[in-house]
């Protein structure tokens, strides 16, 4: 049964995009912008927001590829669509400010977190170095971070997650990063690949997934959540 549902909110440059917001059961122990995959809000993203609000968090979920491609939300057999709209169609400094306005949103009422997966582990390892507000952060197998985002230090206390399987995201750049020693940051390796999180995909490992998420909520709860 579903805890949250799709709504707009309207971000900083004035446009509206869909969020699902997923609202916590029992006492609220913070806010959570939990960011999407490649393929969208899809069911997945939004049982993953419905289980952290299980947990006693305030979810936005929001749609970042509304603006060029509304209420757009595919399986794995759309990935090359879902690719080119990532990585040639959409502005990924959209994201972050769409990022940045949920922070807003949830902030007056505790404090927020952020994790994210795939696409949306990059997006949330670019908002702990550049978003305000954020209280700590958790990234999942973001393929950007070694290529673009390494030498960036985060603001907040923050964790990584790579499989070591990971066709897409190559070790050196991965030991590369961890070698920057960045304050704050730790990075994690499991012995999965890409995607080992989702139980919607081939490379879903149970036990690195079950691993990664106690990691992410301790992460949460020593920094007020």
């Amino acid at each position: 049964m579903r805890n949250g549902a799709m709504t707009a909110l309207t971000m900083r440059d004035g446009g509206k995009i869909g969020v699902y917001h997923a609202h916590p059961r029992g006492a609220r122990r913070g806010g959570l912008v939990l960011v999407q995959e490649i393929f969208g809000v899809t069911d997945h993203i939004r049982a993953m927001c419905d289980g952290y609000a299980d947990d006693g968090y305030e979810v936005l979920a929001p749609a970042l590829f509304d603006r060029e491609a509304p209420g757009f939300a595919v399986g794995h057999d759309r990935l090359a669509e879902a690719a080119k709209l990532a990585n040639e169609t959409h502005d990924f400094a959209l994201s972050i400010a769409d990022v940045q306005s949920c922070i807003d949103v949830l902030a007056p009422a505790g404090p927020v977190f952020i994790v994210g997966y795939c696409y949306g582990g990059s997006v949330a390892y670019r908002a702990a170095t550049a978003c305000t507000g954020l209280a700590a952060a958790s990234g999942y197998y973001g393929r950007l971070i070694p290529l673009r985002f390494m030498d960036d230090a985060p603001r907040c206390p923050t964790i990584l997650h790579f499989g070591r399987a990971d066709a897409g995201i190559p070790m050196a750049g991965v030991e590369a990063l961890i070698a920057r020693d960045h304050p704050g940051l730790e990075v994690f390796l499991y012995d999965a690949g890409h995607g080992f999180q989702s139980d919607r995909q081939d490379a879903y490992d149970p036990a690195s997934a079950a691993l990664a998420r106690a990691r992410t909520l301790a992460l949460f709860r020593a920094h007020g959540g």
